[in-house]
């Protein structure tokens, strides 16, 4: 290993180590997915079963076993909690980034450092690497197959292509047929755009479709058996239904992608969608020429391009639309502005960044520092605050503006874009984990309302929520663990209990449990809900 390559695996490392895994037990599970996900992997690991997710020990077939089997093998050995259910993602971001910087260092060396960096640094992956969920797995797996794809078809080795169809194979494992499918169309899209129609069969290879169904599809087969309505609930309903119709509730514009995937390639947004424009008018122009000899160069940015446009437009077209869907598009992102900044560096004469340019990438670069050093204020009160913090939180993001601006205006220019940028990401990450993470585990994670229902408890005692949130519900079913049943659905546990429940619901409760003695035992504020404990049914 030569001295620049301990370099690159030291900064590597420790900027994943920052970015995803530090000050990822600060704060509770959030939502009511992360707890609901990390509770179907504890009760897989707890029947030893790697076939069939359960939660409250039903089928639960909403999601394949991908995120499930690396969060088992996390609890195996880390033991369960949150911090385990959390690092499969950050493990499948690190992969991302490792897989990202060996495809510069062997297909488009010189840029290896920046394109793992900023793939590293992106606002969405960084988000995601610490959410337990099936989005990072999805979206890691997905893209180490795209580059693998573009390595065969640059190298012309069969490893890279049987490496593509190894992945597309996990990405189906990861979040469902959705991997396959968006492969198929941005491969599609990308060689009738280059004038290769031939790629489009060319990738149809036999040992690679076996390799796929071997990996891929014996799981399907086996949860098939064991429960006929898998293939109702989660091909049907959790697949076509989702995208087809507003079956979940979650309906957004046609436009919803743009700001989102605007705000997830924060802070690279701008020079990306530059890299993007100057790709496009090139191939454009260049599509009426005859050239013996295509531009590698041209075609891999016109790949990035088709890869990011074709899964922005796929997820549009979606009638149920959630931020995390778009996170497989933001790889692309980052490789095409490495493979721009790769080629503006090597022409001298192009690498000055136009001021305005600079300008823009500044304020871009430095205003998520604001939110980030008043995070702990917006979770709490759900607004700005006035006043002496948010002067300090603009005076900080302002000195940063000028500083990035003015570096990227001197005669380093673009050579200096990697560090000058960086700098804001480390700083609002850290703001958020230094003054945020007290905040969010109170206001939107449950565990520490199950550690104050444990304080009040002589033994543990079943749980039932009224009225309350599923965030509440799936929280307490995971820090718990134990099955939370819920009034509404007329699950009221007939001996005794606790209940959850905001004040407002309070008349619900009484009339639910008419008859039965009830106390209050108190208020958990940062949430608003009240705790009772509920007398078992008088025996007749």
């Amino acid at each position: 290993m030569t001295a620049r390559t301990r370099t690159d695996v030291l900064l590597l490392a420790g900027f994943c180590a920052f970015l995803f895994f530090y000050g990822n037990g600060q704060f509770g599970l959030i939502g009511a997915d992360e707890p609901r996900y990390a509770q179907v992997a504890r009760e897989m690991l707890d029947r030893h079963d790697w076939i069939t997710p359960t939660l409250g020990g039903m089928p639960w077939l909403e999601k394949p076993p991908l995120y499930y089997w690396q969060a088992m093998l996390a609890y195996a050995v880390l033991g369960v909690s949150d911090v385990a259910a959390r690092v499969p993602s950050a493990l499948d971001a690190t992969l991302l980034v490792v897989a990202v910087y060996l495809f510069f260092r062997r297909i488009r060396r010189g840029a290896e450092v920046d394109a793992a960096l900023i793939t590293a640094s992106c606002a969405a992956i960084v988000g995601f690497a610490r959410a337990a969920s099936m989005d990072m797995p999805l979206a890691a797996t997905f893209s180490i197959g795209m580059l693998a794809w573009w390595a065969w078809r640059e190298r012309e080795s069969k490893m890279y292509l049987a490496l593509f169809y190894f992945f597309m194979a996990l990405g189906m494992l990861a979040k469902g047929p959705v991997a396959p499918l968006l492969a198929a169309m941005v491969i599609a899209v990308f060689s009738l755009a280059a004038r290769e129609p031939r790629l489009i069969l060319r990738t149809l290879w036999f040992p690679g479709a076996l390799l796929f169904c071997v990996v891929g599809l014996p799981w399907y087969l086996a949860v098939q058996l064991r429960s006929p309505q898998f293939f109702r609930e989660f091909i049907l309903e959790h697949n076509l239904a989702r995208f087809s119709t507003n079956l979940y509730h979650h309906p957004e514009p046609f436009w919803y992608y743009l700001p989102v995937t605007a705000l997830a390639l924060l802070p690279w947004i701008v020079f990306v969608v530059t890299a993007m424009v100057k790709a496009i008018r090139v191939w454009w122009g260049e599509r009426k020429s005859v050239r013996a000899q295509p531009d590698s160069g041209l075609h891999f940015r016109l790949f990035a391009c088709c890869w990011l446009i074709v899964t922005v437009v796929f997820f549009s077209l979606s009638r149920s639309k959630l931020p995390g869907y778009i996170l497989p598009a933001l790889p692309a992102g980052a490789v095409l502005l490495a493979d721009y900044l790769r080629e503006q560096l090597q022409e001298e004469n192009d690498a000055n960044v136009p001021k305005w340019m600079a300008i823009l990438h500044a304020l871009v670069t430095s205003a998520p520092v604001v939110p980030a050093v008043l995070v702990g204020y917006i979770v709490s009160e759900r607004r700005l605050p006035a006043g002496r913090p948010m002067l300090i939180a603009i005076a900080v993001a302002f000195v940063l503006c000028v500083a990035v601006a003015l570096t990227l205006v001197s005669r380093l220019h673009l050579r200096m874009l990697r560090f000058v940028t960086l700098i804001p990401v480390v700083l609002a990450v850290a703001a958020v984990l230094k003054l945020g993470t007290t905040a969010v585990d109170q206001k939107l994670s449950t565990r520490p309302l199950a550690v104050e229902l444990a304080s009040v408890e002589t033994h543990q005692l079943p749980v039932a929520v009224c009225g309350a949130p599923r965030e509440v519900e799936y929280g307490l079913a995971f820090y718990r663990n134990q099955t939370v049943a819920r009034y509404e659905a007329g699950n009221v546990p007939s001996g005794e209990h606790l209940v959850i429940t905001p004040p407002a619901w309070k008349k619900n409760v009484l009339q639910q449990t008419a008859g039965r003695r009830i106390s209050f035992l108190g208020h958990y504020v940062p949430q608003d809900v009240d705790y009772y404990w509920v007398a078992a049914e008088a025996k007749p």
